[in-house]
């Protein structure tokens, strides 16, 4: 790794350390820098517990246990400077430990991990937002035996990358991620990178999980509750086109609960939202950057009266600190899979997300002209 002098047009390489010679250990340093960015190995996961110990007639733990976008468990083994010989055997055990986990079980040790690391929250909630679900009856969790590996080390014997190879022509998703400390000077930096499998192949074994992904999309669009919403969100799509709406004149109908718009704003997005109980219209602040989106957030509601005086009622207000995006809502309660009330809820939206954007357009205008101003 180098590390790029713009001023000099030169390169210097970083030295290579060992976490020993570091004074830096497996639990309290790089087990934490993973839970705090688990998107480190690749892709998007959410932490639901560390060093997991929860197995019948077992005192053996676990490093760390996530789930993926796709609702499945996957076990992250990590080593420092050498991954060991051991550490698959490991690995298959507690996979198989958790490959009989339910969902209530699931729900249970992710809110006894909140609770004891995160300060509280609602595990459900949170299992559900991760997985752009409204309601928990609707996730799928631990499904059949598509269960994951993830092993994190320095170095690799070959006694675990060649049976993680194996592992993976019998179609057991396992991978070796490369983790290296680089110095220079007082700082520190760690490079991950995935090594199994390698990029290209990864490149690879994403489009044919997509390509499956389609096929069980198409098989998902028979499902009763996927096609009520793709036929409501027909029906007010063709009302917002009809009323001469400009926000969603591009937008498809789909089978999930909410249906976005651009705002004009990188990342920041009005929402309808459809549900059994509740309609809203939502406008978030979703940006990379927490910190910008409760800034954002902030210096809007700081216009809260004039907002609220142009859109013609009271909005509530959610600036989220415990997470990354902020938003603000309007809501009515409903009946919505009742398709005989679809008419009222389809006016509803239509007039409320005019009313919304009628009422954010020129503050949200003039907050994007604010940041392009703090960006140069």
């Amino acid at each position: 790794m180098f590390q790029v002098d713009l001023t000099e047009n030169r390169i210097q390489k970083l030295e290579e350390k060992r976490f020993a010679d570091l004074n830096l250990r497996e639990r309290e340093h790089l087990q934490e820098w993973l839970v705090g960015q688990p998107d480190a190995l690749g892709e998007e996961l959410l932490i639901i517990q560390k060093e997991f110990d929860g197995f019948a007639d077992t005192r053996e733990r676990l490093d760390l246990l996530a789930l993926d976008k796709d609702g499945q468990l996957v076990v992250i083994e990590n080593k420092l400077d050498d991954s060991g010989r051991d550490v698959t055997w490991q690995a298959l055990k507690y996979t198989a430990y958790v490959s009989s986990l339910t969902k209530a079980q699931i729900v249970e040790i992710h809110q006894s991990y909140l609770e004891r690391y995160c300060g509280g929250g609602k595990a459900s909630d949170r299992i559900c937002e991760f997985l752009d679900a409204e309601e928990l009856s609707e996730v799928v969790l631990n499904e059949g035996n598509g269960q994951r590996l993830f092993f994190v080390a320095a170095k690799f014997r070959k006694e675990v990358t060649s049976t993680v190879l194996w592992l993976r022509d019998h179609k057991i998703d396992a991978r070796c991620f490369k983790v290296v400390p680089y110095a220079h000077g007082d700082e520190l930096f760690v490079d991950i990178q995935p090594v199994i499998p390698t990029p290209e192949a990864a490149d690879f074994m994403i489009g044919m999980a997509e390509k499956e992904s389609e096929a069980r999309g198409a098989q998902g669009e028979q499902k009763a509750r996927h096609k009520l919403r793709r036929d409501y969100w027909e029906a007010t799509l063709e009302a917002l086109k009809d009323a001469g709406d400009r926000l969603y004149q591009n937008i498809s109908p789909s089978k999930d609960h909410w249906l976005s718009a651009g705002s004009g704003m990188r990342a920041c997005h009005y929402a309808l939202i459809f549900g059994k109980s509740e309609i809203r219209v939502e406008f978030t602040f979703g940006r990379a950057d927490a910190s910008e989106n409760k800034w954002l957030f902030d210096r809007l509601h700081e216009r809260k009266d004039e907002v609220e005086a142009v859109f013609g009622d009271e909005i509530s207000w959610l600036r989220l600190d415990e997470k990354k995006a902020s938003r603000i809502q309007f809501g009515m309660a409903c009946d919505g899979y009742n398709r005989d009330n679809w008419p009222d809820y389809v006016s509803w939206h239509v007039a409320h997300i005019a009313k919304l954007e009628k009422a954010l357009k020129a503050p949200i205008s003039e907050l994007n002209v604010e940041l392009k101003a703090q960006a140069n």
